[in-house]
């Protein structure tokens, strides 16, 4: 390695001074109960960090200064019940190990436990509990934010539509939203126009919808859990997604929405005991594979113009309807690899594991399911099975369906029957 030169060695020391006195400045200042955590932030230079003993502190704090807000053994920060409890408006801020509590209740205001304004970029949350708030995290125009580990519940005795978003991101980019739990607000985590996102390891209860996107592209959804809503992930007027390895279950509308999407890849989800387990809306170009469909009212809700897409080696097991699709012509499912039918009648004469005969999963006995629920009750009567033979040999009985050429014989998931009976 060739030697530095005189020059090149005094060049250096002014850097190397910088970096040394940046280190040895950096302080760390202490907050104890009773005392105040504002007038300890206008004391910090940037770069410090304050430490705040556990208390309670009845504070609206403004955080206008690159630093790091710590709380030693959970220190509650309390707003009042009014505005933000904490706003963030400089770059760099970390805040870890906090209780932050009662926000206040102006919607139009956007009151949060954490509002971190346009230009915070690179802020930080960590391991932190935000409660009783009404939006627990408004992220507005700030880039390379990191949210991971906090535990967020809203205000449970408003009205849904009166509470907040757990995790609200606005406008940015590049944010890390990771191995939070969200429960009892209004949308767990809602995503507007904001690009390049990771959503890893969350878990989200009890709201209205799990996830909400809306025109946010180049992002990724995996590794959740989202359970007890109305509905589990819906994503829409995107493109670019990657939906992978969630579990999606018990939801009392739809398990996974794909309305008005496109070139996005969703695969190897578990979506159990939903009304719905997909509803697809607008949606072209995507692809759906190894997904487990199993236990919903409705497996797939298929419609408006939702052609194009590739469909393969999902498993679609024991819901009440495989697939709800009014349309008037086929849709070609399966091209590849095919799917696994549990209701599937057809047999494998020569061992290949593909199914001989077509799967067509909307004949005229699903249509008359659809008009006729009561119809269920007959559904293993040797008078239903007539019918389906019958619409088969004559062909003008036969409605439009979804259609696998050579459907899979056997499911690719060994262990499905642990989702069975995840319903209400």
């Amino acid at each position: 390695m060739a030697l530095l030169t005189a020059r090149g060695r005094l060049g250096l020391l002014p850097a190397l001074a910088l970096v040394f006195a940046g280190a040895a400045f950096a302080a760390e200042l202490r907050v104890r109960p009773g005392e105040s955590i504002a007038a300890t932030i206008d004391l910090a230079a940037p770069g410090d960090t304050v430490l705040v003993e556990r208390g309670v502190y009845r504070e609206n704090l403004l955080i206008s200064k690159p630093l790091t807000l710590k709380g030693l053994d959970r220190p509650r920060i309390d707003g009042g019940l009014k505005g933000d409890t904490i706003r963030v408006e400089a770059v760099d801020v970390t805040l870890s190990g906090l209780l932050v509590t009662d926000s206040g209740d102006d919607l139009g205001a956007q009151n949060a436990g954490i509002y971190i304004r346009p230009g915070a970029h690179r802020a930080r949350v960590e391991n932190c509990a935000i409660t009783y708030s009404l939006f627990g995290l408004w992220i507005e125009k700030a880039n390379d934010v990191r949210i991971v580990g906090n535990l967020i519940t809203g205000k449970r005795d408003l009205q849904s539509a009166q509470r907040g978003n757990g995790i609200q991101l606005y406008n940015t980019t590049g944010a890390l939203i990771e191995n939070n739990h969200v429960s009892f607000v209004r949308d767990g985590i809602y995503v507007d126009v904001s690009h390049r996102a990771v959503f890893r390891g969350n878990h989200v209860h009890h709201t209205r919808y799990g996830t909400h996107y809306m025109n946010s592209y180049h992002n990724v959804w995996e590794n959740n859990a989202v359970h007890d809503n109305r509905g589990g992930l819906a994503l829409m007027e995107t493109r670019d997604q990657l939906v992978r390895n969630n579990r999606v279950w018990n939801n009392s509308d739809h398990g996974i929405m794909l309305r008005t999407i496109q070139d996005s890849v969703v695969e190897n989800n578990i979506v159990a005991g939903n009304q719905r387990g997909f509803f697809i809306y607008d949606a072209e170009y995507n692809t759906l594979r190894g997904n487990l469909v199993i236990d919903n009212e409705v497996g797939v809700h298929l419609w408006a113009g939702s052609f194009n897409n590739q469909v393969d080696r999902n498993d679609f097991i024991r819901n009440r309807q495989q697939v709800r699709y009014v349309a008037t012509r086929d849709q070609d499912w399966g091209k590849k690899e095919g799917n696994f039918w549990s209701n599937y009648l057809g047999w494998d004469r020569d061992g290949d594991g593909r199914g001989d005969v077509p799967y067509e999963a909307s004949d005229v006995v699903d249509r008359l399911v659809a008009r006729l629920p009561v119809v269920k009750l007959l559904l293993n009567s040797p008078a239903i099975q007539t019918l389906r033979l019958i619409s088969r040999q004559f062909p003008v009985l036969r409605a439009p369906s979804v259609v696998d050429a050579n459907p899979r014989m056997r499911p690719h998931y060994g262990e499905w029957n642990e989702w069975i009976g995840k319903q209400r």
